[in-house]
């Protein structure tokens, strides 16, 4: 843990943010640091590991390691929620917004109990999409104690909004989305086709031995089985008997939880033509490798991997499934599929590779559509805008009208 002051040192609304995993916090890389230059103290809580501690230094703020199980663990949730509210009542922050299913429980119920003032908990995607059984039902009940807990839940996209309320977790009046979606928007200069982009994407290609003019269709995120890899596989499958030189790049890392099977795992380590990079700190190079992006996940918050493919002018194939629906506009940035249907993902991806000028006009579409609605500082500002309406509503002091002024007219720009 690191030493923090509890005392303020300036008139500054405290932030709390909590998160269960540290690889968690990278989703507010950029955010954190927006926040205190928009007047508010920031500290952020996580389980230990290295992206908390490198986002929280890169952004200037302060943070603390919270041991934390992402599932379900007895005893040791009851550690870390005795731990969270020793922390609040010790911070006594004026807002805390939590996220992830147990930090939005643990941090939520610790946030409530020690009175924090301001409560927001981010809905980033709702697990109990997918599950059956005794697990879904203690999914459904947790997630309804962490909206209960907050005074307004952010939604990362309009579709999981409807599913949570559809759901029974919260009422629409104490939704919000931020702009038009995303946890944290997306740099597309970062991916933008530069010419210095390119020639590194030049040696990796020559790296990972994909010939030129080879036909490659990519995948970016966690292999599990919510995120559709099997389908994706048995598409690729398919495809292999019209482009018989296709090769199936995956970017990311097998996972323990919602595993995949042995027989699927053993299939991408053994396949020739199936590319697996692992972890990768930088995806941008390996998005120009790609034709087109694969996701066939069934369930999703706001996909970054979306967002990155189209900074990057790349079309996308995605199920239709509830977060991935307002990544894509069906038939302009990409393609739609029915969740669960390989068939119908491999036809689509045979559509894009077969016509790369219908493909590239997607990815122009899809840029320009980045752009214009999901550029990090647009929800950066409506994060600040809604921070502060929280603080009004609750007659206490608000950030400084200086610094909120200069982040809100960066935001705008």
């Amino acid at each position: 843990m690191r030493t923090i002051e509890a005392a303020r040192t300036s008139d500054r609304p405290r932030a709390v943010h909590v998160t269960t995993a540290a690889m968690t916090v990278r989703l507010m890389l950029g955010q954190l640091a927006h926040l205190r230059e928009a007047g508010f103290e920031v500290i952020v809580l996580a389980s230990p590991g290295q992206d908390l501690e490198r986002v929280a230094e890169r952004d200037g703020v302060q943070w603390v390691a919270v041991p934390m199980a992402r599932e379900i663990a007895g005893l040791a949730d009851l550690v870390s929620l005795w731990r969270l509210c020793r922390l609040m009542r010790r911070l006594r922050p004026t807002i805390t917004n939590v996220s992830t299913p147990k930090a939005g429980l643990l941090g939520g119920l610790a946030a409530w109990l020690s009175g924090v003032p301001c409560r927001v908990y981010t809905l980033r995607g709702l697990r109990c999409e997918t599950v059956r059984g005794p697990k879904r039902k203690a999914l459904v009940f947790t997630e309804r104690i962490a909206c209960g807990c907050a005074h307004q839940v952010f939604c990362v996209s309009e579709s999981v909004r409807q599913k949570a309320v559809a759901l029974g977790l919260v009422d629409m009046d104490r939704t919000v989305v931020l702009g038009s979606g995303s946890s944290n928007g997306v740099d597309a200069a970062r991916f933008a086709p530069t010419a210095e982009l390119l020639r590194v994407t030049s040696h990796l290609r020559g790296d990972l031995g994909i010939p030129l003019e080879t036909p490659v269709m990519g995948y970016v995120g966690r292999f599990t089985r919510d995120k559709g890899i099997p389908q994706l596989l048995e598409a690729y499958s398919q495809l292999r008997v019209s482009f018989p030189k296709l090769r199936l790049l995956l970017v990311g890392e097998f996972e323990k939880g919602d595993s995949l099977s042995p027989e699927v795992r053993e299939r991408i380590l053994r396949d020739p033509y199936i590319i697996s990079c692992g972890f990768v700190p930088d995806t941008a190079p390996y998005y120009h490798l790609m034709n087109v992006l694969a996701l066939p996940s069934h369930r999703e918050g706001f996909p970054n991997a979306v967002l990155e493919a189209q900074a990057a002018g790349k079309a996308v194939v995605a199920s239709r499934a509830t977060g991935t629906v307002d990544a894509i506009i069906d038939g302009v940035t990409g393609i739609l599929v029915p969740p669960g249907d390989a068939k119908a993902l491999a036809t689509a991806l045979k559509r894009l590779l077969q016509n790369r000028d219908i493909a590239e006009a997607m990815g122009r579409t899809g840029r320009a559509r980045v752009l214009r609605e999901f550029r990090q500082e647009l929800i950066w500002a409506a994060l600040a805008r809604e921070y502060t309406r929280l603080l009004r509503e609750k007659s206490l002091p608000v950030p400084s009208a200086p610094a909120v002024a200069s982040f809100l007219s960066r935001g705008s720009s």
